[in-house]
């Protein structure tokens, strides 16, 4: 006997009755797995970082926390890109290879504002973009979208020695921003300013990662900054010990 071929209706039924497709969850933005990184060899090796696992996902919202020297400078570099482990891997699931991480997806900022001296503010923001490919113009006008969006646009023709400590590091979340990143990732970006400038780097950090739907990290020793994110990671002595006020993620080890 010849099986019976559902009419048209039928099957449309049947798809209505399976109900909406519920898509699974999203790739890390990157993903940590037992990566460890020292310096020098033999007895005079430095362990800089134990071995860790952890994974940054869309939309999260982390402090790393621990003293100087601790290690969050040294994880953030492996997470961006800018270092390979000694052991162990990194790689970014949601974003793609290496090559793919800039200009864009994956922004620093880094304790000073990087600044090149010789350049004027928008140049200093558009210069990533000019590196990785896009014409000056585009690059151009994308630096000056971000100089408004923190309200900079004023800065733009100024030399950094013709601004202030903070309005250079304003100028640094600015040239993150302009990428149109995925992650961005700040290591102590309030460490060397005065405690109300830090505050309001963190606020244009937080802004930032909002507007252009970003996951955010951002190392600091300061408690009063790392209480502004809801996920607190806690470095001591090179090793990630654990997860605090965090009920979204499982605890890294």
């Amino acid at each position: 006997m010849s099986a019976v071929t559902p009419s048209l209706d039928e099957r449309l039924r049947a798809l209505k009755d399976r109900g909406p497709a519920v898509p699974g969850p999203l790739p890390p933005l990157v993903r940590v797995s037992g990566a460890a990184r020292s310096y020098g060899e033999g007895s005079a090796a430095r362990v800089a970082l134990r071995q860790t696992n952890c994974e940054i996902s869309d939309g999260d919202r982390i402090a790393l926390m621990g003293p100087s020297g601790s290690g969050k400078s040294t994880l953030l570099h492996l997470m961006a890109g800018l270092d390979q482990p000694t052991v162990g891997t990194v790689d970014w699931p949601g974003i793609g290879p290496r090559e793919a991480l800039r200009p864009g997806p994956v922004a620093i900022v880094f304790q000073g504002p990087s600044l090149l001296p010789a350049l004027s503010v928008v140049e200093n923001v558009a210069l990533p973009l000019i590196f990785g490919g896009q014409s000056n113009d585009e690059a151009t006008a994308r630096a000056d979208r971000a100089l408004a969006q923190l309200e900079l646009s004023e800065l733009r023709d100024k030399l950094p020695e013709e601004i202030s400590g903070g309005q250079a590091q304003r100028v640094a979340v600015g040239r993150a921003l302009a990428g149109e990143p995925r992650l961005i990732l700040a290591d102590e970006p309030t460490g060397q300013l005065d405690r109300e400038i830090g505050s309001h780097v963190v606020d244009l950090l937080i802004a930032a990662a909002d507007h252009a739907d970003a996951a955010l990290v951002i190392s600091t020793h300061d408690p009063a900054i790392g209480a502004r994110l809801p996920t607190r990671w806690q470095l001591a002595d090179g090793e990630l010990l654990v997860s605090a006020d965090d009920d979204s993620k499982e605890t890294p080890r």
